[in-house]
C-alpha cells in the first residue's frame, strides 16, 4: 500500500506478541491517529476550512501529531508548548511550519498547564479565526481510535480482552474501549496514572522525579470518562522506568515511559487473569527518553520483584505503586470542574 502522506503511514500501529497473555499495540506516535481523525471530521463538517489556523497546547506528542495533520490537510498550525518539549520535537514542529511558543519555565506541572491554557485564550482573543482543538476536552479526539479498535478485535478473536494504557487525555483508552465494548461489553480497561495527577485523585502525592508526561494531569480533563475504567494503577517514575527498560531488555521494544508503566501494570494484571489477552498501549518510541530513562538503565529495578499495594480507596494509596478496582465508577464531584 502506497500512502498519500507520511502521516497516514505513521498512524498505523503494529501488534506485537510479548507472551501468551500480553500483546503490545505499538505506535510510533499514537496521537497522529487522533489528530488526523479530528481534523478530517472538522473539515467534513465545515467547522473549519482549508488554510485556517488550528491551535492547541501540548507537552510534545500531540503537537507533533497536529503539525502532521495540518501538513496533511493544508492547514496552518500554532502550538503553545510546555517547557518539557524536547529540542528534537521543537525542530520538527518548526520545519513542518508550525508556529511554536513555549511558556515560561516552571517546575510545577499545574502552573505549566495553566499558563498554556491562559496563553491559548489570549491568542484566541486576538485571533478569533483560529480554531482551538481542545485535545483534553473535545470528544472528536475519540473518533480516530475506532479503526484501531476494529483491528484489535479482528486480530485477537476468541479470548476476552483487557486494554492497559496511560489515561492522559482519556481519548486513546476511552476511544478504544467504547468501540471494543460495542462488540463485547466484558472488555476490561486498566488505566495507568502517575502520582501527582488529579484525574483519579493522586494529586496529594509528590513524585520527586516529576509527573510522567502524557498519562496524568494537574488539571481536570473532560475527555476522561471515568466510568470506562475497571482498574487503576498509580505508578512512580522509577517503576515506570524499570518497566520501560525491562520491555527493551526482554522483548527488544524501545518505547516511551508511559509504555513502560503500562507494561509493568499489564504483567501484574496478566498474572491475576491468565485467561485474558492484555493489550498494552505503546504510545510512542523511546527516543525522547534516552537521557532521562535509558541512560539510567543500571538503576532499573527487577520487575519480577515488584508488586503494587492493593487499596480500596484513593485515599489509601501509597507510593511507589498502588492498584485499585475502579469498577467503572463515575468521577467523584471533587474531580469534576468546568473545562478550562
Amino acid at each position: 500500500m502506497i500512502h498519500p502522506h507520511v502521516a497516514d503511514a505513521l498512524k498505523v500501529p503494529d501488534l506485537v506478541r510479548l507472551d501468551h497473555g500480553l500483546v503490545l499495540l505499538r505506535f510510533e506516535s499514537m496521537k497522529v491517529y487522533s489528530a488526523l481523525g479530528a481534523v478530517r471530521h472538522l473539515l467534513d463538517e465545515g467547522v473549519v476550512r482549508p488554510g485556517q489556523t488550528l491551535m492547541d497546547s501540548s507537552s510534545g506528542i500531540y503537537a507533533y501529531a497536529l503539525a502532521l495533520a495540518c501538513h496533511r490537510y493544508g492547514m496552518r498550525c500554532r502550538i503553545v508548548a510546555s517547557t518539557t518539549v524536547d529540542a528534537t520535537t521543537l525542530a520538527q514542529l518548526e520545519v513542518l511550519g508550525a508556529e511554536v511558543e513555549q511558556v515560561r519555565p516552571s517546575s510545577d506541572l499545574k502552573l505549566d498547564q495553566e499558563l498554556r491554557v491562559r496563553r491559548v485564550k489570549e491568542i484566541l482573543a486576538g485571533h478569533p479565526d483560529h480554531h482551538w482543538m481542545r485535545q483534553y476536552h473535545d470528544a472528536i479526539h475519540y473518533l480516530g481510535y475506532q479503526e484501531v479498535a476494529d483491528r484489535i478485535a479482528e486480530e485477537l478473536p476468541g479470548r476476552p480482552l483487557t486494554l492497559v494504557g496511560g489515561v492522559g487525555s482519556g481519548a486513546s483508552t476511552g476511544g478504544l474501549a467504547e468501540r471494543l465494548r460495542t462488540q463485547d461489553s466484558q472488555v476490561r480497561v486498566v488505566g495507568v496514572q502517575p502520582f501527582g495527577s488529579v484525574t483519579f485523585g493522586s494529586q496529594d502525592h509528590h513524585d520527586p522525579e516529576a509527573i510522567i508526561a502524557g498519562i496524568g494531569s494537574a488539571i481536570p480533563f473532560d475527555n476522561v470518562r471515568h466510568h470506562l475504567y475497571d482498574t487503576v494503577h498509580w505508578m512512580g517514575f522509577t517503576h515506570a522506568m524499570s518497566g520501560a527498560v525491562a520491555l527493551l531488555k526482554e522483548h527488544a521494544v524501545f518505547a516511551g515511559l508511559s509504555t513502560g508503566a503500562s507494561y509493568l501494570a499489564a504483567t501484574h494484571e496478566s498474572r491475576h487473569r491468565p485467561d485474558r489477552v492484555h493489550v498494552v498501549i505503546g504510545a510512542d518510541t523511546g527516543h525522547r527518553y534516552v537521557e532521562r530513562v535509558y541512560a539510567r538503565h543500571a538503576e532499573a529495578l527487577d520487575i519480577a520483584s515488584l508488586k503494587p499495594d492493593e487499596i480500596a480507596t484513593p485515599a489509601a494509596m501509597t507510593m511507589p505503586w498502588s492498584v485499585m478496582a475502579w469498577n467503572r465508577s463515575p468521577a467523584s464531584a471533587a474531580h469534576r470542574t468546568e473545562a478550562a
